[in-house]
């Protein structure tokens, strides 16, 4: 017997299954405190917020991003269809995933950004992603349902359209952000860590964000730092290994409140 799995179908799964296989692997390194960017006793001190309620959050959202993929998916059936059957050279490949790229970016960027410069929707919304004072990976989508909706699922969907990639395309993609997004929430500075090598976008750089500190800086994500950089929200930082063990995240400038 033969099964016959749509794109459509996978490009929805794919990026689910990343995401609890990813960050389950950083779950079994998080015992290794010698790359830690927050001691374990932080991690349960400072964070407002149990790791059943953050799993079931996230359960929440991805549920609500299945379901506007599907909606996606079959609006756009007739058209995505025929794509997935037209070869792409790795040259329109690239293009379609760099383009995918920035307008996640920057729709993140000024949707995020707002969400933390209108204070009804910062108390009401935005601040339930900050009560992971010190983030770890599956706690990566860990928002208000409808954050997690403007920012995260919309944000995927207009990568989508506007990029011109296919559902088959669209699996790798959303596949990569996933492990993406989970990599900068995971609390961690492993050795050899490509995106640490190629995007300063990284677990360090969102983890200023998660600080009282750097509330107001580092916006950017989950790519790169363009926007932070050209509005002047960029924070820059040291990292300093700890005596206790692991690693600090120190803010270069000093900050002072508005």
């Amino acid at each position: 017997m033969e099964f016959n799995i749509s794109d459509e179908f996978l490009g929805t799964v794919a990026p689910l299954v990343v995401y609890w296989l990813y960050s389950g692997f950083y779950v079994l390194f998080g015992s290794l405190d010698k790359y830690r960017l927050h001691t374990k006793e932080d991690e349960d001190d400072k964070n407002l917020v149990s790791k059943r309620t953050v799993v079931k959050g996230v359960l929440l959202q991805q549920a609500i991003q299945a379901i506007v993929a599907i909606i996606l998916f079959t609006v756009t059936g007739s058209d995505a269809g025929a794509a997935s059957n037209e070869k792409h050279s790795l040259f329109d490949l690239g293009r379609q995933f760099f383009t995918a790229m920035v307008v996640i970016d920057t729709w993140q960027y000024f949707m995020h950004r707002y969400m933390h410069q209108n204070k009804f929707l910062y108390r009401h919304i935005h601040s339930q992603h900050h009560r992971l004072i010190v983030p770890y990976a599956f706690g990566a989508l860990y928002n208000h349902p409808l954050e997690g909706l403007l920012l995260d699922t919309i944000g995927g969907a207009l990568a989508f359209l506007l990029s011109g990639m296919s559902p088959r395309a669209s699996i790798f993609f959303f596949s990569f952000a996933t492990i993406k997004t989970v990599d900068d929430h995971c609390g961690l500075w492993l050795p050899g860590n490509l995106f640490h090598v190629f995007f300063r976008n990284n677990s360090a750089y969102h983890d200023i964000h998660h600080q009282l500190y750097g509330a107001k800086y580092n916006y950017s994500q989950p790519f790169f730092v363009v926007w932070d950089k050209i509005l002047g929200t960029y924070m820059p930082y040291s990292l300093e290994k700890r005596e206790s063990g692991g690693f600090e995240v120190r803010p270069v400038k000093v900050v002072k409140d508005d």
